[in-house]
This record gives structure tokens, sequence and C-alpha cells, in this order.
């Protein structure tokens, strides 16, 4: 399979054409931003470890019946992914309160939630992912009822699963987001799981100490991501304890405005 030309570049992945028009390849970056892309830097070896542990994750669920967009694992950076559109929604999982949503509601952070808090965000950066409501996503016919029903279900059954993942190797699954497309088979649109599961989009704190190993580790300036990940991906089975991957310099990138071209991120 050869890769093509670049179709879409986002904050954390580039999605480049192949020879089947039905696939595509789908770049890791080293790139780490946040609050709307106004913090940003470059992590070395941050996307080996996403390519690596959204692989496994991926394939977890889809041994128990989650269909994904995920095809095989190219190389260190790059995955092999169906070609979706994707539905313009950040569905966020809150299993205990903490960032934005205590902040919002005055909730004690680390309050662990009664049962999984599903919220909507549009996916749109230039008004910052705002937080919408399912009415929302009905008016607009960002998706239909039928397809946000699935979704949930779908969710549902994704956190269940992943909760028990971690927890079976001493992490909490505090909260994450996920982001699903619509896959065209023979003229007919299948709602899958697309994007990634990584520690970029997950929130994941050490059973015992609560010592946080996914991305607010570059949010809140803890420093260490690189380890924090790497701890991530070896818990997980991915990495043996003899692998070379250390923390690296963190060099702030550039100002780089990029036109919006294509629907996947």
């Amino acid at each position: 399979m050869k890769k093509g030309k670049k179709l879409y570049e986002g904050k954390a992945k580039i999605i480049y054409a192949t020879t089947d028009k039905d696939l595509v390849i789908q770049y890791f970056k080293d790139d780490a931003t946040a609050f709307n892309n106004q913090k940003k830097s470059t992590i070395e070896g941050k996307g080996v470890l996403n390519n690596r542990i959204s692989e496994h994750i991926l394939s977890s669920l889809s041994q128990i019946g989650i269909k994904n967009h995920l095809v095989k694992r190219l190389n260190m950076r790059e995955q092999v992914v169906k070609l979706v559109e994707i539905i313009p929604i950040e569905f966020i999982v809150r299993n205990v309160a903490t960032g934005s949503l205590t902040k919002r509601l005055g909730i004690e952070d680390g309050t662990i939630l009664k049962e999984p808090l599903i919220e909507y965000c549009l996916k749109d950066d230039k008004l910052g992912d705002p937080l919408i409501a399912e009415e929302h996503i009905l008016a607009f016919d960002w998706a239909s009822k039928k397809e946000i029903d699935k979704v949930k279900k779908m969710i549902l059954r994704i956190n269940d699963f992943m909760i028990g993942m971690f927890r079976g190797v001493g992490i909490k699954l505090i909260d994450f987001k996920l982001e699903f497309g619509r896959l065209d088979t023979n003229g007919k649109k299948d709602v899958i799981l697309a994007d990634e599961i990584s520690p970029d989009t997950c929130r994941l704190w050490d059973s015992l100490t609560d010592k946080k190993l996914d991305k607010d580790r570059f949010r809140k300036d803890l420093g260490d991501l690189i380890p924090a990940y790497t701890e991530v991906a070896k818990r997980l089975g991915i990495l043996h304890e003899q692998s070379n991957l250390s923390a690296v310099n963190v060099t702030k990138l550039s100002s780089i405005k990029r036109k919006r071209k294509w629907k996947y991120q």
C-alpha cells in the first residue's frame, strides 16, 4: 500500500490518502497542545507511544464487538484505518469529576460519579469546542436520534471494558474523549468508533497514588510526560521494561495556521 497526498492535518495526527479509496494512513505526531491550541510544544516520542497504546485498545475493543476504524498498525507512527465521515461531536465520558466539570459546577475534584456522565462538545477549534446538548445535535442535524442512541450504547460498553482493563493494571479511568464516524458500506452508513484512544484523550490516574499518567502532565506543567505514557504502555503489556523510550527535550512550536480542508481528525 502506497502513501498518497496529505488529506488533512490536525493537532495530533496527519491523514494521508492511499491507493485504496476506502483506506487512509493515520500518522501520529509528537505535537502536544492544550487549552484550544493556546499552549503548544513538541514532545519527542509521544506519537510513537500514542500509536502503540491506541492500537492496543482499539484491537481489544474489536474483540468484544466494538466496530472501529483500525485496520492495522503499519510502523512506529502510522496506522491504516478505514475512511469515515467524522461526526462533528466530541463525546466526553466522565467517571470521576475533575477538570472543566469541577470548574463549571463547583464539584469537589476527585468526586466519584454515581453513573458515567456523557457530555457533548461541538468539534470546532475556532469556537473552542463548545459544550452542547443532545437537542443541539438533533436541531442542527449533526447526527440523527438513531445514531446518537447507538453511540451512547457503544460508549457505555467501551467505558465498562476500559475501566476493567485499566483497573487490572493499577490505573483509574477518570474520563476520556471519543469520536465516531460514518462508514460507507455498499451505500449504507454505519456508525463506528474512530480517532484514537490514548493518554492524550484519557485522564488516567495511578490507583494507589492518584499520580497523573496522561496529558494533564503537559496541561499543568507537571513534566515527565513521556515516562508517564511509557508507564501506561508497560502496564498494558505493550512495552518491555528494557524499552529505550525516554524523556527528551520539549521545544515550543511556532504558531502555524492550517486551513481545515477535511472532515477527519
